[in-house]
């Protein structure tokens, strides 16, 4: 009600708010019995601390924001220019997407900070799409999943999460089961479930873990090859999949573990298909282990990985940032969620991937690499760093990329906008904000073909797309990533 009353006493004492939008009916905020789905709605405030998954006061005031910037390219510009947690004029808003297509950007703000917004560009145009940040953060975890080590029934588990019990007892009877894909999982019920995976199926599933986070943790690489003594292993092509660059993209984390689930199912109704007989593939479901990590147990809406930087009390580089391909040190600040380091390969992961890559697989073939984020939904073609610097081969990869679009629409409906990775990025604008990008990293140096997936949404739930999409999502991304192999065995180059 704070918000309400704010904005009402701007309307009545300034001719700024003559323009303004009250921006939503808080009255919804407050409706905890509701039914939603068949389940009985609980809202994060009637829980006790030691029943949450991490602090969600910490986004008690804030909100998410839609800005249409098509007549108000100042705005934009501002928006764009701005560092995500200090600027010249003291307002405070954290960039979460934006969509060149339907000319918007979405900002995560509370109150005072909207109200200096809306002084500072009195036309501004935005309405609320997330009304109540803290409780759809609590939304995304699993349910009754409490801080690690409450949920546990055998204190003699090897396991912090009860869920991960849940799931692996599930996979031992049917390790086909959806069971894994009801919620999103943490790294620890991943890591169970992989292990599930390869004991399984070793003969086409292994991993290669190819070295150490900044916090130590595994980085992890799943290889998917179905032997086939009619082709020498060094004739196949080889797919890469990545996801989870950025902390808080679980749907892209789920969406490579359900392409390797799709791939088993699709081994056994074809054991001999032609995707399966040709292609190897190479998966890092994870690519962000300990930014990933945080976010299940610190901040939901982490971005980058997790280690130090040169400002001691600033953690993290963007790793999408931190390729040695057209590298810019960003404009961003080191506590900034763009911040790319001070040199290239900075980020741990990225020296890792590059590593395995030029040192221990330099004679590996890489014909595709497919990287998944979200959201906004958009197929992204190289090149990020640059409009001006034409792709090899252009018209066929608009061609591909438009072809992965029209596989997902075919399967779900969903439109994928296609276009080029710069005009995403807005290099316009700010050139560094396009550099040092795995995409155009791989595609220069590893990858003939290379894209970037940016899931859904596009609608009112942003990085907080609800579990039950976890499934659909798979689904349509699969299909896509199916018609990409089949287009690439059919090229003779």
């Amino acid at each position: 009600m704070k918000l309400v009353h704010s904005l009402y006493v701007l309307l009545s004492s300034t001719y700024l708010v003559a323009s303004l939008q009250l921006p939503f009916d808080t009255s919804s905020l407050f409706k905890f019995n509701d039914i939603l789905d068949g389940d009985i709605y609980r809202h994060y405030t009637t829980l006790n601390e030691d029943e949450l998954p991490i602090n969600l006061y910490q986004y008690h005031d804030d909100f998410v924001i839609r800005i249409d910037y098509s007549d108000n390219l100042e705005l934009k510009k501002y928006i764009l220019l701005s560092k995500s947690t200090e600027n010249n004029t003291n307002i405070s808003f954290q960039k979460w997407s934006k969509n060149n297509h339907g000319q918007f950007i979405d900002l995560q703000i509370n109150e005072e900070n909207l109200i200096k917004l809306i002084e500072k560009f009195p036309t501004i145009n935005y309405k609320i799409i997330i009304e109540d940040l803290a409780q759809r953060v609590f939304e995304t975890y699993p349910e009754n999943h409490a801080k690690a080590g409450l949920t546990k029934r055998d204190s003699n588990s090897q396991y912090k999460y009860q869920a991960t019990e849940d799931v692996i007892a599930e996979a031992k009877v049917n390790v086909l089961s959806e069971l894994f894909f009801k919620e999103y999982r943490p790294l620890e019920t991943i890591e169970a479930w992989l292990d599930i995976l390869q004991q399984t199926y070793p003969d086409i599933l292994s991993f290669e873990d190819i070295g150490r986070s900044y916090e130590h943790r595994t980085y992890r690489v799943v290889h998917f090859s179905v032997p086939n003594s009619d082709i020498e292993h060094h004739e196949r092509k080889t797919i890469v999949v990545t996801g989870g660059v950025h902390a808080r993209e679980w749907i892209s984390v789920s969406s490579v573990l359900y392409t390797i689930y799709s791939l088993i199912l699709h081994y056994h109704e074809n054991p001999t298909s032609k995707i399966l007989s040709n292609l190897d593939f190479l998966f890092i479901p994870v690519s962000n282990p300990d930014g990933y990590e945080y976010s299940w147990h610190t901040d939901r809406l982490w971005r980058k990985n997790r280690q130090e930087t040169v400002f001691p009390t600033c953690f993290g580089i963007d790793i999408d940032h931190s390729f040695d391909f057209h590298w810019t040190k960003s404009s961003d600040w080191a506590c900034g969620e763009e911040y790319s380091g001070e040199l290239p390969f900075e980020a741990f992961e990225s020296q890792i991937w590059e590593e395995y890559l030029n040192e221990t697989n330099n004679d590996h073939k890489i014909w595709g690499y497919i990287d998944l984020h979200s959201y906004s939904q958009e197929v992204l073609y190289p090149y990020a760093y640059s409009c001006s610097e034409q792709p090899r081969d252009e018209e066929n990869l608009i061609e591909l990329a438009y072809g992965i679009a029209k596989s997902i629409r075919l399967q779900s409906g969903k439109t994928y906008n296609v276009l080029p990775a710069c005009i995403d990025k807005d290099v316009d604008l700010l050139p560094d904000l396009g550099s040092g990008s795995a995409l155009d990293f791989m595609y220069h140096n590893r990858a003939y073909w290379a894209y970037q997936l940016k899931l859904r949404d596009s609608g009112s739930h942003g990085f907080l797309l609800p579990g039950k999409y976890i499934e659909p999502v798979g689904k349509e991304i699969f299909a896509g990533i199916k018609y990409f192999c089949l287009f690439i065995l059919n090229d003779e180059r």
